[in-house]
């Protein structure tokens, strides 16, 4: 079995993402060489405890280690004070050390609410990600971002603390639902939207076989993601400039799941792949990229039989005003305005903040006006 190894090279806190299907069965070896005591504490949700659990306290066991399981429920609601809280307290009732490490296994869900209980456990606990989603492999479980939902919008509470290792078990993709594969994949098509353009062409080429199951696909897009981000978080761990440009899709994306209540009619990785063609349709009204551009990438989006509109979100949304106004709760509002990721074309993302209301407006306007015969509630 052939690992990846993409460094994450943070001074004093550097650490590596392995790559590979079957990394779970040596999941035990890699935390035992960690150190620390022989107890390891699994923060999982109730979904990938059923699937893979077994497979995890297996590996620990095998490698020498006793473990004990914690199992929320799935979902992200459970990004929440109250999970946060209980998760707390159960590290505490487990005795949990500083010099102990603690394992995040399951999707974004869990990486971000076990990464913030480890950030505020005795002041900082070391963290292992151990990503079960595409979503997780690529995005969330790479980066040191952690944190829960308030009622006032996504991750708006929570802290950078870097994880000690991350094991991306690309094996552990096949057991995901389509729907939630392509919400993933929405991430990886980031990646080349704002910074590869040679990525997003082979993405083109190799995104069905990619969602078909293709092992050495899924290992290739999962590395060329992460070493995309390791870069971008190098440069900037704490988001005070490049790492922005990771949020590529995310403001009108955050507003879309905002107006749906966080729910299963979008998910995440959904939301990041119509807000990215309706940033590539903003920018081409702005006469920043060709017209040709929003038309590739929703194209590709279509092939991938993924969500590409806001036609194709069902139920009510508000209308563009309203919309708009979501829009402005973003973490992302500096001096209260928006910052927009936009494009020059295909891999050339940038940042700005002189974008006109106006023709935001227009695209959220537009988009809203090809929803069928939907009555828009303020």
């Amino acid at each position: 079995m052939t690992v990846t190894t993409v460094p994450v090279d943070l001074p004093g806190r550097a650490y590596d993402i392995l790559i590979g299907p079957g990394l779970l069965d040596q999941a035990g070896g890699h935390v035992a060489a960690m150190g620390g005591r022989r107890h390891i504490c699994i923060v999982t949700d109730e979904t990938v405890s059923g699937l893979h659990l077994a497979q995890l306290q297996a590996s620990l066991s095998d490698a020498g280690l006793t473990s004990a399981a914690l199992a929320l429920p799935a979902g992200e609601a459970t990004k929440c004070w109250a999970a946060l809280q209980r998760t707390v307290d159960w590290l505490l009732d487990e005795k949990v050390e500083r010099g102990d490490v603690i394992l995040a296994f399951g999707g974004g869900v869990i990486g971000d609410l076990a990464g913030f209980a480890a950030a505020i456990l005795r002041r900082g606990v070391r963290f292992v990600q151990l990503p079960t989603t595409l979503l997780a492999q690529v995005d969330s479980s790479v980066g040191g971002k952690t944190g829960i939902n308030s009622s006032h919008g996504k991750n708006l509470i929570g802290a950078f603390h870097q994880p000690s290792l991350v094991l991306a078990d690309t094996a552990l993709l096949n057991t995901l639902a389509p729907r939630d594969f392509l919400a993933g994949y929405g991430e990886v098509v980031k990646y080349g939207l704002l910074g590869d353009e040679d990525f997003f062409d082979w993405l083109e080429a190799q995104g069905p076989a990619l969602a078909a199951g293709d092992s050495a696909a899924r290992v290739r897009a999962v590395t060329r993601s992460c070493q995309m981000k390791a870069d971008i978080v190098r440069r900037d761990e704490t988001e005070q400039g490049d790492r922005a440009l990771l949020n590529l899709g995310h403001t009108f994306g955050h507003a879309l799941e905002a107006a749906t209540g966080y729910s299963d009619r979008l998910l995440h990785g959904e939301g990041v792949a119509i807000g990215c063609a309706l940033a590539f349709e903003l920018s081409a009204r702005m006469g920043l990229c060709s017209q040709e551009d929003p038309s590739r990438v929703r194209a590709h989006l279509r092939a991938m039989g993924m969500k590409v509109d806001i036609a194709d979100i069902p139920g009510e949304l508000p209308d563009a005003a309203g919309l708009l106004a979501l829009m402005g709760q973003d973490k992302k509002v500096q001096d209260g305005k928006l910052r927009f990721i936009l494009a020059h074309g295909i891999g050339h993302a940038f940042i700005t903040s002189h974008v006109p209301t106006d023709m935001v407006f227009g695209v959220l306007r537009d988009a809203l006006a090809t929803v069928p015969s939907v009555t828009q509630h303020h």
